[in-house]
């Protein structure tokens, strides 16, 4: 086994047209991914955090190229995925699934279990009947349903089931990266838990790696590596999961983290209260942060934007209070 990444973004940008006029003709650009770096290594999760709007399921979207990113370096297995096209890019889907927030709206309603499954099974590897039955009830047991679940519809289970047969179906082409998008978001609290210890289980079986997309640090605490802090399409803070929960250095990550429920009431914390909500309208100048940044109080802040510089140990902080700005 390499020691270099499964999955390495470089430069990442997505822009989509923004449209107006009489005959809504596009006007302008705007950039919901602007210029992402990271690597997930080889069997670890990285978790993609920010809020709603931040960009992180485009970005999903843009690493399997579900979208098409507008500039940027996607190397994955030392392959730039940016160059594939056609028949190659076919071939390289087998080792990228994506498993969705809704797992309902995911799963055709019209196909039995056993025919979501066992469709990848004749796509990717042209394999039907027994053969391909057999497959199926093997992912079936492995993700936790019953061979009976084989010829039922989506409709017959429970959020947390249909998530697994997502799961199964994600399984089924033997993937090397699984981009999860939320995919304990939709359901009950102790459901989420199990969902959560068989991603765990699945990822120690098959040395599956993730890219873990949530805006839940309690989640992300539980079953990341590394952490990256997403605001406004770009990155603000990027480490290890101990050093983000432990020593945040970013003010919005800062404020993320103060805002998790303390399950002791006894236990007392300073809650940072942003001001204003987040909007796609990032500032034309500065850091994007520092509308609602309460520590906002160098003159660079607003007019300089600040770059992602590493602080020691891989952590890595877009701030200009931890880069040695002045006033």
């Amino acid at each position: 086994m390499t020691d270099t990444p499964l999955l390495q973004v470089r430069h990442l940008k997505k822009g989509f047209p923004v449209r107006g006029g009489l005959l809504n003709r596009p006007i302008a650009t705007a950039n919901v991914i602007d210029g992402v770096s990271f690597d997930v290594p080889r069997g670890k999760t990285l978790g993609l955090v920010g809020e709603s709007g931040s960009g992180k399921t485009t970005i999903g979207k843009c690493v399997i190229r579900l979208i098409e990113p507008t500039s940027g370096e996607i190397l994955f297995d030392g392959i730039d995925l940016m160059k594939l096209s056609g028949r190659e890019l076919r071939e390289r889907r087998t080792d990228m699934q994506m498993i969705y927030q809704a797992p309902g709206a995911s799963l055709n309603g019209r196909m039995t279990v056993g025919q979501i499954i066992g469709e990848a099974l004749w796509l990717h590897e042209r394999l039907n009947g027994w053969a391909a039955r057999d497959r199926v009830l093997k992912l079936l047991d492995v993700v936790g349903l019953k061979p009976e679940h084989y010829h039922r519809f989506p409709h017959e289970f429970s959020g947390g089931q249909q998530q697994r047969i997502g799961i199964a179906r994600a399984l089924a082409v033997r993937p090397k990266l699984l981009v999860l998008d939320e995919p304990t978001s939709a359901l009950d609290v102790s459901v989420q838990a199990q969902v959560l210890n068989l991603l765990s289980d699945l990822q120690q079986e098959f040395k599956l790696t993730f890219l873990f997309i949530s805006h839940d640090l309690g989640v992300v605490r539980y079953l990341c590596d590394q952490v990256a802090l997403l605001y406004l399409g770009k990155l603000v803070e990027i480490a290890d999961v101990d050093s983000i929960f432990d020593e945040p250095k970013h003010p919005y990550t800062q404020a993320l983290i103060s805002a998790i429920p303390e399950p002791d009431p006894d236990e007392k914390r300073d809650i940072i209260t942003l001001s204003g909500d987040l909007s796609r309208r990032r500032p034309t100048r500065g850091c994007p942060f520092a509308p609602r940044c309460q520590a906002a109080k160098l003159d660079i802040c607003e007019t300089v934007e600040p770059p992602l510089v590493e602080t020691g140990n891989g952590h890595r902080v877009a701030c200009h209070l931890h880069t040695g700005a002045q006033v």
